[in-house]
């Protein structure tokens, strides 16, 4: 056992590096005429209707996904599972389960939640810690089932930038700066509004700098009323992995202490 630890550090030097990644995302979602719009506000209420509409988006109080991630490692893919929890207003969880018994150390788990106010993670491989910095404002601002309910009650500051394709579909870029936290660009199809693609740049404590992340997202679904990506690709110059939701469940019953640190 120990030599087969000490070789997957020997062939994987970066993976304790890696592993804090995966918990950053999670992250991670009615074709209108594009002349009309023409400002930023405009981009997002188009959004929202794309969406289901504020109305049905009120509705949402919780959700509860399920689903599988592949995580791209410098010697090879590995897979596990991933379960995601939120709640109004802003109250999230993921859980990851990889399986790393290829390499000799078995399931990676990594726990992150977040009470609405503080934020920690329990990682079986690094060891559990605090929330802290700009993924700390992050998860404060994200805003549940989306930050654009109530951007302009939280002073989010949103500016359209001149058009971008994404692949071949031609794009509205907004550039989104929260009060505290990091800016990104978000990228929204032309034709039906949804978000395609985002550029974050946050710091990470574990590795002492800032990482630029890009999200992609795609296979929208409607459930209960209201459309989400049913694909979630994120990448960064340490890491790649892909999310794929199998089950969505909205409004169930979630504890409040589902999000909270556990007691020691």
């Amino acid at each position: 056992m120990v030599l087969a630890v000490r070789a997957v550090h020997d062939t994987l030097p970066s993976m304790k590096r890696i592993v804090p990644l995966i918990a950053l995302s999670a992250c991670v979602l009615m074709a209108s005429n594009v002349a009309f719009a023409q400002t930023a506000d405009e981009v997002i209420e188009k959004h929202l209707t794309a969406l289901g509409g504020r109305e049905a988006l009120g509705k949402i109080t919780s959700r509860t996904m399920s689903g599988t991630i592949a995580l791209s490692t410098p010697a090879g893919e590995v897979t596990g599972t991933i379960q995601v929890f939120g709640k109004t207003p802003n109250k999230s969880r993921s859980v990851i389960k990889v399986d790393l018994s290829q390499f000799g150390i078995g399931e990676l788990v990594v726990d992150q939640r977040f009470d609405g106010t503080a934020g920690y993670v329990l990682d079986s491989m690094n060891g559990n810690r605090d929330v802290t910095g700009s993924q700390l404002d992050n998860m404060r601002n994200a805003g549940f089932p989306t930050a654009f309910l109530k951007y302009k009650e939280s002073g989010v500051k949103v500016e359209l930038l001149p058009k971008e394709k994404v692949s071949d579909r031609d794009t509205f870029v907004l550039q989104v700066t929260p009060k505290s936290g990091s800016p990104s660009k978000q990228y929204f199809d032309a034709e039906t509004y949804m978000l395609l693609k985002t550029l974050t740049t946050v710091n990470v404590p574990q590795l002492g700098r800032d990482v630029e992340q890009t999200g992609e997202f795609a296979d929208y679904r409607a459930v209960d009323g209201v459309k989400l990506a049913h694909s979630v690709k994120s990448t960064n110059p340490v890491q790649s992995f892909t999310i794929t939701v199998t089950a969505v469940e909205h409004n169930k019953e979630i504890d409040d202490a589902t999000f909270v640190k556990p007691e020691k």
